[in-house]
């Protein structure tokens, strides 16, 4: 037996150990390629033991704030600044009448993701803050949170880099906050890189936002992004990095593993997209070296024909699924209709179900959700009950 296929046996036990992930990474191309199959089943194995056949999702409202911002990353369609065609800044009214329809439509997320920091670059954003009597980002989304909470809606922001006085202050208001670590190596950040003309996106800064809210025990959302340039040991060392910081805290309830996906509207435009065997390897080494209690997340509307690779390559989650936004990051990429994505689970012999946007341990773990918040949690996560029924109904064309 090679030292690869010793390590991926023991990793469907025991998460890899350091050595062995980063061993893995300097095996030829050809090698790692080999291993994949058993990285999968490894996986597999990994993710069953921990949670399960059941496979989540949350069903969310997506509400971008804003998509003004400071950073310009290679790679997105997002971002604006002001009177660019597309830029956009929610007004109180709109964000109001989204949040009554989502809990209309059996919504339980109120998903409130923009720009970084857009006040401290555009004077006119800052100008309709001050007219809506807000001083700061940050003001308008503890508002908006508190609406949210008002409607029966659980709130998880994702504003990109916040500091430890801003992440109390939304702690109050929001289940849970996020925020993407993508990469940890510099490299990307240098000139010619996607990350160079991004300051937000510099690894230290956003490894440092993780850890304090380890300290500030928020439960916290992070992930990778593939496919922007990285290497597979920068992906392997990013993994490790956000385990670390869980093991110091327990605050990292899921990782998102996010492919590349090219649009023609940006400078990478032409940039190869990550094919389906190199995401299932993503996330298998994700599910491999994470600890069990750390959810593997990846959307499934950029890999609509991979709903079966994702699931045998360890994958329990696929995030938020809206029913009636788009998603704002990836607009070319519609969310699954919930039956196709229920039926395509069975399918590969797994029940789709709904989740709030604070997974379940975190609910009763001390210290990480106000009473206040924990009593609206389970009262909200309540609704979701209708949904999961109809959902763990046999699924038509399903295997045995």
């Amino acid at each position: 037996m090679t030292l690869a296929s010793h390590a991926i046996e023991r990793a469907a036990v025991h998460p890899l150990a350091d050595d062995a992930a980063l061993a893995l990474t300097d095996l030829a191309a050809t090698d790692l390629a080999a291993c994949t199959a058993d990285l999968m089943a490894a996986a597999a194995q990994r993710r069953d033991a921990a949670w399960g056949r059941v496979a989540t999702f949350s069903p969310k409202v997506f509400l971008p704030l804003t998509n003004l911002c400071r950073n310009v990353c290679d790679y997105c369609s997002f971002r604006r600044s002001p009177g660019q065609d597309g830029a956009w800044t929610m007004r109180p009214d709109e964000v109001d009448d989204w949040l009554v329809r989502a809990r209309d439509q059996s919504c339980v997320e109120a998903l409130f993701c923009l720009g970084d920091t857009p006040e401290a670059v555009f004077p006119s954003y800052r100008a309709s803050l001050a007219g809506w009597g807000h001083g700061s980002t940050v003001d308008y989304l503890v508002w908006a949170g508190a609406r949210a909470l008002e409607l029966d809606l659980l709130p998880h922001t994702n504003a990109g880099i916040l500091t430890n006085a801003e992440m109390a202050r939304l702690e109050h208001v929001n289940a849970s906050l996020g925020l993407m670590l993508e990469n940890v190596s510099p490299r990307l950040c240098q000139k010619g890189m996607p990350h160079h003309r991004a300051p937000d996106k510099r690894p230290d800064r956003r490894l440092a936002m993780l850890h304090a809210a380890g300290e500030l025990r928020v439960p916290f959302t992070t992930g990778i992004l593939i496919g922007i340039g990285e290497t597979e040991r920068e992906r392997v060392e990013s993994l490790l990095a956000i385990r670390d910081l869980h093991r110091r805290h327990g605050h990292i309830q899921e990782v998102i593993v996010q492919p590349f996906r090219a649009r023609p509207d940006i400078p990478m435009h032409d940039a190869p997209e990550p094919a389906s065997p190199e995401l299932t390897r993503a996330v298998a080494l994700a599910r491999l070296i994470l600890d069990d209690d750390v959810s593997v997340q990846a959307p499934p509307n950029l890999s609509p024909a991979s709903t079966a690779a994702l699931l045998a390559s360890g994958l329990n989650d696929f995030g938020g699924i809206s029913p009636m936004t788009p998603d704002y990051i990836n607009p070319r990429h519609p969310w699954p209709h919930l039956d196709g994505l229920a039926d395509a689970c069975a399918d590969a012999g797994f029940q789709l179900a709904p989740r709030p946007p604070v997974y379940e341990p975190f609910i009763d773990r001390p210290g990480f959700l106000t009473d206040a918040m924990r009593a609206q949690v389970r009262r909200i996560s309540a609704r979701l009950a209708p949904m999961r029924a109809a959902l763990a109904r046999p699924r038509a064309g399903a295997s045995a």
